[in-house]
């Protein structure tokens, strides 16, 4: 089988930066990062409620009847600096047709993921990773990772690496 667009381009990419961005990457503890990717069908257990950057209080469980994007992403990734718009877009675009998002920076300091957060004004509901938020809900290995969860908390779709607007787009077909 041809790989796709996507393996192509990640293969190509991921090569050069691999060393320049594991050297930023250290995780905080070791409590979880570098899961294997969940398949689809899975469930995926997620906080009861989550504490954003903005002091607002999202609560994924108590909403079921939506669409759930978890993104898990960093201030220093160059993937993530080109999915992060394409999610926000996404965000404004469906925000009232039944999707709810979580983001989940995983920076060392909270403060550089919400000044970046800030700084390119998304949307999108966004969290720093605590350790708490890890014991629940431990990241999939690789940065970014997308995964969106169905009605009944089970994966429709993970997503490694970056994503590009064919990918984004996808997302839209489960609302």
């Amino acid at each position: 089988m041809n790989p796709s667009r996507r393996e192509l381009m990640i293969g190509a990419a991921l090569a050069p930066l691999a060393l320049r961005a594991g050297a930023q990457a250290r995780p905080r503890s070791s409590g979880g990062a570098g899961l294997p990717l969940p398949a689809t069908g899975q469930e995926w257990r997620v906080p009861d409620e989550v504490l954003l950057f903005d002091g607002s209080t999202l609560r994924p469980v108590h909403d079921r009847n939506k669409i759930l994007v978890l993104y898990w992403w960093a201030s220093w990734c160059p993937f993530c600096a080109l999915q992060s718009p394409m999610l926000d877009k996404l965000w404004r675009t469906h925000r009232n047709a039944g999707l709810q998002m979580l983001a989940l920076a995983v920076d060392q300091k909270r403060e550089d993921a919400l000044a970046y957060y800030q700084a390119k004004g998304y949307a999108f509901a966004s969290t720093w990773v605590t350790p708490e938020i890890e014991r629940v809900m431990p990241r999939p290995k690789g940065l970014p990772v997308t995964l969106v969860l169905g009605h009944d908390g089970k994966v429709l779709m993970a997503l490694p690496g970056q994503s590009f607007p064919e990918d984004i787009e996808e997302i839209a077909r489960f609302l």
